[in-house]
């Protein structure tokens, strides 16, 4: 597409979470850090949240990543699932072989057997549970049960809950303040500020195999991060775009008129005042520039 037109190696955003782009803002990065001092320390709960596109599941990723062999870690992406579904997915995580139709019994003394294994190991075993705000109540409550199992020393599980604000209206149910009690670590993962932004898409392009001074203009900047308030992955979806309209018009700068026609082109930036960018129009363009004929677009 246009990643050799702009001399890059790959695309520099896509949505999909790769380690390999991840920006150590201040805010990634105190988060990062939050989990690791947290998990070093051996608490049984840790919390992140945050809005829907700021980063959760990059961040669980490069925190998995980062954590070293002393660890076993274990990730559920969708864990709206009743108790002994998720417990299951805990066992097939671990790697635990179990008899089919195993009853309840069994299959937590299983767990536990593994859990008492990888600490006499020296290993510490840590769940990940990806868009937290849907697991269902009865699941919590049984992941709390988990956390009670412990040597003299240490809890045997620990568990990382990364989620949407609506996660934090969850846990001030009555009925689990006991699990609420144990979050002992947590911290919001905000949008990217104006300056951080610039960072960030400088970032990703020099990830990407990017070797030039500034593709994106100061002007491209400020109208992104007015298009975007910031938050990563809309970011990623108008940058994308704008870098698709440049090459469609053969030029090599992004400028903020390039932003503003992907941001009237996205849903979540412009509301009702939406207007569809005719991308078989643009297509077309990108067929001519690959063919080395140079196109203008016209914009009302």
């Amino acid at each position: 597409m246009y990643t050799t037109h702009f001399g890059l190696r790959e695309a520099p955003f896509g949505i999909t979470p790769d380690t390999s782009f991840f920006f150590g803002s201040p805010r990634s990065q105190e988060a990062l850090n939050t989990l690791l001092v947290a998990a070093r320390n051996g608490e049984g709960f840790i919390k992140i949240t945050g809005e829907v596109g700021t980063g959760k599941t990059l961040l669980c990723r490069k925190f998995m990543a980062t954590l070293g062999p002393g660890f076993v870690t274990a990730y559920i992406p969708n864990p709206y699932l009743e108790p002994r579904t998720l417990m299951l997915a805990l066992a097939d995580e671990l790697e635990i072989r179990l008899d089919k139709d195993v009853d309840q019994h069994r299959l937590l003394k299983s767990i536990m057997d593994r859990l008492l294994d990888l600490a006499g190991q020296g290993k510490r075993v840590l769940l990940c549970l990806d868009e937290a705000q849907a697991i269902p109540v009865e699941s919590l409550e049984a992941l709390r049960l988990l956390t009670n199992l412990e040597t003299e020393k240490r809890k045997l599980l620990q568990i990382v809950l990364f989620g949407q604000p609506e996660l934090n209206r969850k846990l001030e149910l009555e009925s689990i303040r006991q699990l609420a009690q144990r979050i002992t670590f947590h911290y919001h993962l905000g949008p990217l500020s104006r300056d951080d932004l610039d960072f960030y898409v400088a970032h990703r392009l020099r990830v990407a195999g990017f070797g030039g001074a500034r593709l994106f203009s100061r002007g491209a900047i400020a109208r992104l991060y007015a298009a975007s308030g910031g938050v990563p992955r809309l970011v990623n979806v108008l940058a994308h775009k704008a870098l698709m309209l440049c090459y469609g018009e053969g030029g090599h700068a992004i400028t903020r008129a390039h932003v503003g026609a992907a941001a009237t082109d996205t849903l979540a930036t412009s509301g009702k005042r939406r207007r569809i960018l005719p991308w078989a129009t643009v297509g077309a363009l990108l067929a001519g520039a690959a063919a080395g004929v140079t196109w203008v677009i016209t914009r009302s």
